[in-house]
């Protein structure tokens, strides 16, 4: 019985994954026309939040190596959404920050992906939606250390 009951709990997170997983698609393919990754929004997001950093930093902050950021900031600069500054204390190091074109990016961005989960909630009733926003809450306490 217990196998059976750790089988079905199993079966549901790996339905729950896949689900979230079909929702951030979607609300990525909203944003399309933008064509960025996911690290290269993630990027984007980080640097219009929290403002400029280093390589290392993003790539801490990500959950990345080092390497696999570097080419997705080289891939940002080369279309001029981020561009490299001097490092205000330590002369060795360079930030990243967002361009303009960048900051209209990343806004435009968030504004499709908004948009289309708006949409997309609309169509539920008021208490499903009130179940999402408790679900959102809890989900952020799962990105908690």
């Amino acid at each position: 019985m217990l196998r059976a009951m750790a089988r079905t709990r199993d079966l549901d997170v790996g339905e729950f994954a896949q689900t979230i997983g079909r929702v951030v698609r979607q609300m990525r393919a909203a944003a399309a026309q933008h064509e960025l990754s996911l690290t290269e929004s993630a990027v984007l997001a980080r640097l219009g939040r929290e403002g400029p950093a280093t390589t290392a930093e993003l790539a801490r902050a990500e959950n990345m190596r080092p390497q696999s950021m570097s080419a997705a900031v080289a891939t940002l600069e080369e279309r001029g959404l981020v561009e490299r500054k001097p490092h205000p204390s330590d002369g060795r190091q360079t930030n990243i920050a967002l361009t303009e074109k960048g900051a209209v990016v990343r806004s435009s961005t968030k504004d499709l992906k908004r948009a289309w989960l708006a949409q997309a909630t609309a169509r539920l009733a008021d208490e499903e939606r009130q179940i999402l926003s408790r679900a959102g809450d809890i989900l952020k306490r799962l990105l908690e250390p």
